[in-house]
């Protein structure tokens, strides 16, 4: 007989797919356990005098050991067995679907483990079972109580239902759907499942046991009274064409959601993928390593109930109509979401939110790949800890770009456009800060207290859009290289700069522009010294400014985006205690990053008076490290 995967004729020969060994082990609760607890924070305020904080949480670095192979090792290992897609053409059992029944061939091996009752197919033993035709308003039904994989090789089956699912594995050691080479398959379930009723088959595609679903054909799910597909245990998703239309959630694996390959379409109504397993630490984790995915949910795009990893899939998120739509407060509708971490180690994550694009109860971290994200609320947010490590991370829009209690950037490409703040360091409680509230200008750093949160800059190339606080912590920063480049705002109620604690600047290349009222600069006595220039009025966005030292070399040219009036910049190029020269105008060359150039021309331009390097920042209403 032809081989249903391959239409090849190899009669009696062995057959196997190419489906990836999956080594995944337990998920990474204790890494963000030490970030949950609470602890009081003492910093030294801009007069050296240490300052008693709010409690807070502890200001943890997610570190280089947050990978998403060592998160992965940290989970629950997959069912997903090598040997289970491995069969003999003269095993197969072929099952014909006719309209309101079927029928088995009684001379195949097994065939007296299926039983057919009007519409209801149902089959009771470990095997592989061919299915083809059409099923109307029937059921597929495995209830296997011995050892063993149960195999269903879909080759153009179409089955709908309208009592319930219309592929049911109600008992099974472990279940397989194979999707026929070419094939095009069909499930469409009722409209109407008992609600709230978790603890029975309310999907299209249901199985109370460890599913797995592979094959080079093309699958399609209609989930019209609740979800699409569902395992009460493990899912992976190896191969396919999948395309899941669902009245709540798109694919949900309880213990684990596992994608390495094929190509997935969810439109669900509530979330897109989920994995909720909320009794084991090492369960209720969704992996993206191969693949395509493209969810459109109402709902979160994804939700894991401990981690989400993305390792090397093509995944795209729309989630609650997108960063331009509102929902009702009572709906979370989060690009994707984790409770314990969420990694991006490889692959590329495009997303779309009307709440956060990019969320974790505990640790993000993104250490490669492409990640792109508009958010209606946080592109990032992190309760315990925010690492980049490498890679592209672009904020498209949002109202705070990146926050967490602790942010790091050691390396990789960031871009964000923000709505408020563009980096802010919170713990999300009642903070230090009244939101709105304008603050007074700062020497050195902010003027209130500092509450344990960390800002730290140690690589990579970061620029940011903000129209609120550019670079906010309501605890420390500290900056020892990469390059930082801040486009503030506009207005004098907000800075370019804002740390409640110290700034410390000991390397890299830092260039902050914004409005005068609240300008902040680095702690005076910084390894690595800067200049703060206050200009006499704003200049109008596209303006250059230019800092020349005393033999007349150009040490830094900024060309603007936006309105300013301060400029704070750091670099290994400034002596401390040197008067630098200011001009606005003329012509920059040499780019750094986006608006920062390291030479220029400013023969046509205007001087703007002198600044001394070290001379900290104070606002406009007071003095300072403005031109004299």
């Amino acid at each position: 007989m032809k081989n249903p995967l391959t239409n090849s004729d190899s009669p009696g020969g062995t057959h196997r797919l190419d489906m990836r060994a999956c080594t995944y082990r337990v998920l990474p609760f204790l890494v963000t356990a030490a970030l949950l607890t609470g602890c009081t924070a003492v910093a030294a305020g801009t007069g050296g005098t240490a300052t008693t904080g709010s409690t807070s949480t502890a200001a943890v670095a997610v570190d280089e050991s947050t990978t998403a192979a060592e998160v992965l090792a940290a989970n629950q290992e997959t069912h997903d067995d090598a040997d289970d897609d491995e069969w003999d053409d003269a095993d197969v059992v072929p099952v014909a679907l006719n309209g309101d029944s079927g029928s088995v061939d009684n001379t195949a091996a097994d065939s007296d483990a299926v039983s057919i009752a009007g519409s209801t197919v149902t089959i009771t033993a470990a095997g592989t079972y061919e299915l083809s035709g059409t099923l109307d308003d029937g059921q597929i039904v495995v209830a296997s109580s011995g050892e063993g994989t149960v195999r269903l090789i879909l080759n153009g089956a179409e089955v709908t239902n309208s009592a319930g699912a219309a592929l049911v594995v109600t008992e099974a050691d472990e279940a397989m759907i194979v999707l026929a080479d070419g094939s095009t398959n069909s499930l469409a379930d009722t409209d109407g499942y008992a609600e709230d009723d978790d603890a029975n088959a309310n999907a299209a595609l249901y199985s109370a046991a460890d599913l797995t679903i592979t094959g080079t054909g093309a699958l399609d799910v209609t989930g019209n009274g609740n979800d699409g597909i569902t395992s009460a245990d493990g899912l992976v998703i190896n191969s396919g064409t999948l395309t899941v239309t669902a009245a709540d959630d798109g694919i949900r694996g309880k213990d684990y959601l596992v994608v390495d390959g094929g190509a997935l379409t969810v439109t669900a109504g509530g979330d897109g993928l989920k994995s909720d397993n909320e009794e084991d630490v090492t369960r209720g984790y969704i992996s993206l390593a191969g693949g395509t995915v493209d969810v459109n949910a109402a709902g979160d795009g994804m939700q894991a109930f401990t981690d989400v990893v993305l390792s090397g899939a093509e995944v795209t998120v729309e989630s609650g109509g997108g960063h331009t739509a509102t929902v009702a407060e009572d709906v979370s509708a989060k690009g994707v979401k984790s409770g314990v971490v969420t990694v991006v180690d490889g692959g590329a994550l495009t997303v779309d939110a009307a709440d956060d694009a990019l969320h974790s109860d505990g640790t993000v971290r993104v250490a490669s790949g492409d990640v792109t994200l508009a958010a209606g609320d946080d592109g990032v947010h992190a309760d315990s800890a925010l690492g980049i490590s490498g890679g592209t991370t672009t904020v498209t829009t949002s109202t705070e770009g990146l926050e967490s209690t602790a942010i790091s950037i050691d390396g990789g490409t960031v871009s964000v456009t923000a709505s408020d703040d563009g980096l802010n360091a919170s713990n999300g409680s009642t903070g230090t800060e009244t939101a709105g509230a304008a603050e007074g200008p700062a020497q050195g750093g902010g003027m209130d207290s500092d509450g344990g949160e960390t800002i730290t800059i140690t690589g990579g190339t970061t620029v940011i859009d903000a129209d609120g606080d550019g670079f906010d912590s309501n605890g420390s920063a500290s900056m020892s290289g990469g390059i930082l480049v801040v486009n503030g705002p506009t207005d004098s109620g907000n800075g370019a700069l804002d740390v409640n604690g110290t700034f410390t600047v000991t390397g890299g290349t830092l260039l902050a522009a914004g409005s005068a009222g609240m300008a902040v600069s680095p702690e005076a006595g910084s390894a690595q010294t800067f200049v703060a220039i206050a200009l006499d009025s704003a200049q109008a966005g596209g303006s250059t400014v230019q800092l020349v030292n005393s033999a007349g070399d150009v040490v830094m040219a900024f060309e603007s985006v936006k309105d300013f009036q301060s400029v704070v910049f750091s670099s290994a190029e400034l002596v401390d205690g040197e008067t630098y020269s200011v001009y606005v105008g003329g012509t920059a060359s040499g780019a750094i990053a986006d608006g920062v150039y390291s030479d220029g021309d400013y023969s046509a331009a205007t001087t703007a008076g002198s600044v001394t390097a070290g001379v900290a920042a104070t606002g406009t209403t007071g003095g300072g490290g403005g031109p004299r």
